[in-house]
């Protein structure tokens, strides 16, 4: 049986995951993914991006979260904590990743219930989420407990250059 760890990534271990982060990333956009990327979209082209969050999380602005098979990164997902000094008590969940390859080993629901704990960890009690209309991550957050708030027509587009809508979620981590 295959070992899965869930953790979150110390800043200094960043640099040594962009190989295996861009791999990720790239494999879902080529897997028709709408995350903010459009087709072609090679592990190398995934690098700025990952970079980017890399810089993010020596900051404090991120927690990046990594799913690993027997130490191979499979999954991944954000939490953006450094919110605007009106917004202390709240977190955007973003880009949620599980290679193809992975799919159906329950890596979303770890990355999800380890994001979940992160954040009210850092105090942080209403999250935030959007995905794409129709794709399959919006029954997932729905199963999860988040709550739809509405779509948006042509939010964004696919990685083929389609238009598709996005769905906005939250999640309540307080206590009623």
């Amino acid at each position: 049986m295959p070992q899965i760890t869930i953790r979150t990534l110390a800043p200094s271990e960043i640099a040594a995951a962009l190989p295996a982060l861009a791999e990720v990333l790239s494999d879902c956009v080529e897997g028709g993914a709408s995350v903010g990327f459009m087709s072609p979209y090679a592990p190398a082209d995934a690098m700025p991006y990952w970079e980017g969050v890399g810089r993010s999380v020596v900051d404090g602005q991120t927690l990046l979260i990594v799913a690993e098979r027997d130490g191979e990164i499979l999954g991944t997902v954000q939490l953006g904590i450094g919110m605007m000094p009106n917004q202390p008590h709240r977190a955007d969940l973003k880009k949620l990743l599980v290679h193809r390859k992975a799919r159906g080993l329950g890596l979303s629901r770890l990355l999800m219930e380890a994001a979940e704990s992160e954040a009210a960890n850092h105090g942080r009690h209403v999250l935030v989420l959007d995905t794409a209309t129709g794709s399959p991550a919006e029954s997932i957050y729905e199963k999860f407990g988040w709550q739809r708030v509405g779509v948006i027509p042509q939010y964004a587009l696919m990685p083929d250059g389609s238009f598709c809508g996005s769905t906005f979620f939250y999640k309540s981590l307080a206590r009623v």
